[in-house]
């Protein structure tokens, strides 16, 4: 479901607040705000957003220059591929430079006349998008933008022609033309909307890409195949057991859930004190899960908390929890009582009760006192650590939240105690 985003007058007024504006000409007249938000073939000599930081005002610059180039409006010798890494590694670097890379891509996305140039520059939002998000400042107004777009096809090709015939017709024959392309190239611009906008949602909450190695080509290959192959982390149940049709035709479960859950053991992770509470170290997890992405495994895993981060990472991250979101009341309302609880389970969309079947059965191993012994993780850590992945409040009052959070635990714990899973037994 899709929010209503922010009103064409509030975006306008928070441009008008926020917008560096530029000048023109030996007057140094100001530009409008809707020419500071159109597509430009030059330079920029100052920053779109308004900034004190000096640094910033040096690199906005340089990197309006490399969405040129990703965008095929201006000549390099680097790849696509490079000025995609090169813009996104500066960002993902400088928090001061995410907010305006938003804005130079509405700028250049906006009545922009190549629908080639269009497309790779929402394509470029989308790669960035999964590395880090806008400030909580920004968020609304690119939310707007992107909203503007979901269904917007027919009209972006209208307007494309529009504005090739008044520019053809204020341009002398002798002027050189920017070439012009209508023609669909690659994927509908709806398309792209649709994924920033999801992404954009996602991202906001659980924030862009973390640790201390900085983005890769790979990372950067694999943002970009995702617009068009849904991951298998951020999906929906229903969307990753659709992509694993062809792969594994005869599996009941998702493969990425089986495949890390069984790592875990196969790594003694029942024997490993202190797992799924200490963290794997975040860039093995992000290069593990580059790996499951392309459905491998690799062979030279020995910690544990790595595919156990990833597996945990995996469950918070499915586009609708475990337990859907209309059986969360039901869930706290019975966190006591064990019978309605188990009751609860059964109600639940066959795919959804059998993945929840299985990371219960997979915890009931973990809270066998033989392994409780080792592992410091006793049937109340497990729940403590697997509920929020599992279940999602959607209040933001902080005291529900809070009061909701125990309910949650206890909830799972029932379930880790009392749901008999022997059914699960050799399901993949």
């Amino acid at each position: 479901t899709l929010r209503k985003p922010i009103s064409q007058s509030s975006m306008a007024d928070w441009a008008s607040k926020n917008l560096n504006m530029h000048t023109q000409g030996i007057f140094r007249r100001r530009i409008s705000i809707s020419n500071m938000l159109s597509w430009n073939g030059g330079s920029i000599k100052k920053p779109m957003l308004i900034t004190s930081n000096r640094t910033i005002k040096k690199e906005a610059c340089e990197m309006f220059k490399l969405v040129q180039s990703y965008m095929g409006d201006r000549q390099t010798r680097m790849d696509r591929n490079h000025v995609a890494l090169v813009t996104v590694t500066k960002c993902w670097s400088m928090q001061g430079l995410r907010d305006e890379l938003y804005i130079q891509l509405i700028r250049q996305t906006t009545d922009n006349t190549c629908y080639r140039s269009l497309a790779w520059g929402w394509e470029l939002m989308a790669i960035s998008l999964a590395f880090f998000s806008p400030s909580p400042k920004f968020q609304s107004y690119l939310e707007g933008y992107i909203y503007r777009h979901l269904d917007s096809d027919e009209n972006i090709a209208q307007r494309i022609k529009e504005l090739v015939d008044l520019k053809n017709k204020k341009n002398s024959k002798s002027r050189k033309k920017r070439k012009q392309n209508t023609e669909d190239e690659g994927l509908p611009i709806s398309t792209y909307a649709k994924y920033c906008y999801r992404k954009l949602q996602k991202v906001a909450v659980t924030g862009g890409k973390k640790g201390l190695r900085k983005p890769t080509v790979e990372e950067i290959t694999h943002a970009r195949n995702a617009i068009v192959t849904p991951s298998l982390f951020g999906s929906s149940l229903e969307e990753i057991m659709l992509r694993q049709q062809d792969m594994y035709p005869g599996n009941k479960l998702p493969w990425v859930q089986t495949q890390l859950s069984q790592q875990v053991l196969a790594l003694g992770g029942e024997q490993t004190e202190g797992i799924f509470r200490v963290p794997g170290d975040i860039d093995e997890v992000n290069a593990l899960k580059l790996q499951v992405d392309q459905w491998r495994i690799p062979s030279s895993l020995s910690d544990p908390n790595i595919p156990a981060s990833l597996l945990k990472l995996w469950y918070r991250e499915l586009e609708e929890p475990v337990i859907p979101q209309q059986f969360y009341k039901e869930c706290i309302s019975n966190y006591e009582n064990p019978d309605a609880a188990v009751a609860v389970v059964q109600l639940l969309p066959e795919l959804n009760r059998l993945v929840l079947c299985y990371l219960i059965h997979f915890l009931q191993i973990f809270a066998q006192p033989s392994n409780v012994g080792r592992t410091k993780m006793d049937v109340n850590n497990l729940a403590m650590v697997m509920a929020p992945n599992c279940l999602r409040c959607q209040s933001d009052d902080p005291r529900i939240i809070f009061e909701n959070t125990r309910k949650e635990m206890s909830f799972l714990r029932m379930l880790i105690v009392h749901l008999d899973t022997s059914f699960i037994k050799g399901l993949v």
